[in-house]
């Protein structure tokens, strides 16, 4: 971003914090937790009271991560989260939409004046139709009414290339699509932060670095990154002429700038994630030791960001905690996730010092809180979705298909991702009658098939909304040769190389099976001679013809060999195929019902 665009950012934002909540941790509990020479602000002053400043400040830090345009409620399991009770047992809330969302977080900041808002990457991308159909720009829109203050980028936000990743942050009509209104696209008023995203030509990053919240005599700095990896699971053509560098590199580089400026309280949001023991929202994931619930990407790199930093706002594996992981120093630092698609939002209290300019990090206190449905809806919420979707409604209500229950996209294998790669079968036996089968990415299926009618179209019927919720990436869908071996190969990537930690399960065509033996490890748990298509081993030294989108033809999430197939050719997108096969097989008295997903045998 230029010098006059960022200009024209801070003439277009006034960064006035809407009035001030309690923060999570009480008046008593910090004075406990402060040396005996502090004394906490009186409540509801904001630090002043009795005719002076006190030394220590509450700064209320709200967040949220991978919204992913869901303005509406999302449906099924997508919207809703599992609560942990008191007895051990857990019970499920429904949860989400912009219009909650929006009162939940003024209601958490009424009465604290020292409140800032962020967020931990893939606000867009991959989101449903009122949204993704408009490049997004609903998105944008909504994050302004939220007050949103600063957001790192995540992967989803090169989903359309940097480019259009600029004309989120700077404003501009789509280039190709034009304006949706009278009004030009005026963009974000929150700065986008990728430190750790460079031009190939330049090599600086494709914008700002860190920023810096300032409320009279405090000042909190944000450090911006999405995971290293960001190449690997977004399309090569979201990526071109991007350098992706290192998190922890990047974030203690500029956690040292930002302390020659003398900014010495550091928050660093960060677009990679860890995976907590329980997938209840509340569970205490220090419950063993310090970060002891909690593992995945996340737990090494907060072990090795620079203790100058004392917060992390983490994302991208959808997952919700609240822990505290040593520093490399071995003090405990808070991290958190606040799980997807606007079903939770964290509070954290960040106690300031005057004195020191920092954080007195023994005091901070964090915990998610659900966006219940519970509220009373912001009515300019419900305004813009209203707009957005009457521009969508012409498209978006069109029924493409019927069907007789939920298909879900839970599991190993799941109804979903067999239906979607039957569909992608079919298509590529149109294209060539020697296809053999179809591979599907589980992570771009991002949400099930509800019987339950989503508006007016009744129970059963699919409509073309629904289908771009399920797939959003305009993905086409193409075939390419394989030799028997690269395809068993494929398979054990699922459980190996750079998937061994996390595995990837691809979804299968019908007539492809094999077992999978969690009893092992790595490439092991794909059993070779279990492979088989149509009933027949396969033959390392045989040719086949694979149907898959073109993320996975470009060796995405893992899948190198993929991106070694040969004789390629390009078909149409994966929503229009999706929509080919529901209407060619579904009638409103003869519906699709869940496929059995019974083609991978686990072993456990």
């Amino acid at each position: 971003m230029s010098a006059t665009s960022h200009q024209q950012h801070r003439r277009r934002r006034t960064y006035a914090l809407v009035a001030t909540a309690a923060g999570l941790a009480t008046a008593g509990a910090l004075a406990a937790a402060l040396p005996a020479t502090a004394s906490p602000a009186p409540s509801g002053k904001g630090g002043h009271g009795h005719g002076h400043t006190s030394r220590y400040q509450d700064v209320q830090l709200l967040s949220f991560n991978d919204l992913h345009g869901n303005l509406e409620p999302p449906s099924g399991s997508s919207g809703r989260v599992t609560e942990l009770q008191a007895d051990g047992t857990t019970k499920t809330i429904d949860a989400g939409g912009v219009e909650y969302l929006a009162t939940h977080l003024r209601q958490a900041r009424e009465g604290n004046k020292y409140s800032v808002t962020a967020a931990g990457g893939d606000m867009v991308g991959a989101s449903p139709l009122i949204s993704g159909l408009f490049h997004d720009e609903p998105t944008v829109e909504a994050l302004n009414k939220l007050k949103l203050d600063v957001t790192s980028v995540g992967n989803h936000e090169f989903d359309e290339g940097s480019k259009e990743l600029t004309r989120l942050q700077n404003g501009g009509c789509h280039p190709t699509d034009g304006c949706y209104s009278d009004k030009k696209f005026k963009g974000a008023d929150f700065p986008y932060l990728a430190a750790n995203v460079l031009s190939e030509k330049s090599g600086k990053p494709i914008l700002k670095p860190y920023w810096v919240w300032k409320k009279k005599d405090v000042k909190i700095g944000f450090i911006g990154v999405t995971l290293e990896g960001t190449p690997g699971v977004v399309s090569a053509e979201g990526v071109k002429g991007l350098k992706f560098k290192d998190e922890v590199e990047t974030i203690n580089k500029y956690a040292k700038e930002l302390q020659r400026q003398g900014v010495k309280s550091i928050v660093a949001l960060i677009h990679e994630g860890g995976f907590p023991a329980s997938t209840s929202y509340n569970y205490d994931c220090d419950s063993g030791s310090a970060g002891s619930g909690v593992s995945g990407p996340i737990v090494d790199i907060a072990k090795n960001i620079t203790p100058s930093v004392d917060a992390l706002v983490t994302g991208h594996t959808h997952n919700a905690y609240a822990c505290t992981i040593p520093d490399p120093s071995g003090k405990p630092r808070t991290v958190t996730s606040a799980s997807s698609f606007g079903r939770l939002y964290t509070d954290t209290t960040l106690t300031y010092d005057r004195r020191t300019g920092d954080i007195a990090r023994t005091s901070v206190k964090s915990a998610n809180h659900v966006v219940t449905r519970d509220v009373a809806k912001a009515p300019d919420m419900t305004a813009l979705i209203s707009k957005w979707n009457t521009l969508a409604a012409p498209i978006g209500n069109r029924p493409i298909g019927y069907i007789s229950a939920d298909i879900v996209k839970d599991g190993t294998e799941s109804p979903l991702g067999d239906l979607i790669a039957d569909a992608q079968l079919a298509y590529g036996k149109e294209l060539d009658p020697e296809t053999d089968l179809a591979l599907m990415n589980p992570g771009g299926i991002r949400a099930p098939l509800t019987y339950a009618a989503q508006g007016a179209e009744g129970d059963g019927v699919v409509t073309y909304a629904e289908g771009f919720t399920v797939q959003p990436f305009s993905n086409t869908v193409n075939l390419q040769d394989l030799t028997g071996a690269q395809l068993v190969q494929v398979l054990k990537e699922q459980v190996s190389g750079t998937n061994a930690a996390s595995p990837k399960i691809l979804q299968i065509s019908a007539g492809l099976t094999y077992t999978l033996d969690l009893t092992k490890s790595g490439a092991d748990r794909v059993v070779t001679d279990s492979i088989k298509l149509n009933g027949a081993p396969i033959d390392p030294a045989a040719t086949y013809r694979v149907a898959m989108n073109n993320f996975l033809a470009g060796g995405g999430d893992g899948f190198t060999t993929l991106g070694q197939g040969t004789n390629p050719l390009v078909g149409t997108d994966d929503l229009t195929v999706l929509q080919k096969y529901l209407t060619a097989n579904s009638t409103p008295t003869n519906p699709i019902a869940p496929p059995a997903a019974g083609r991978i045998t686990v072993v456990q």
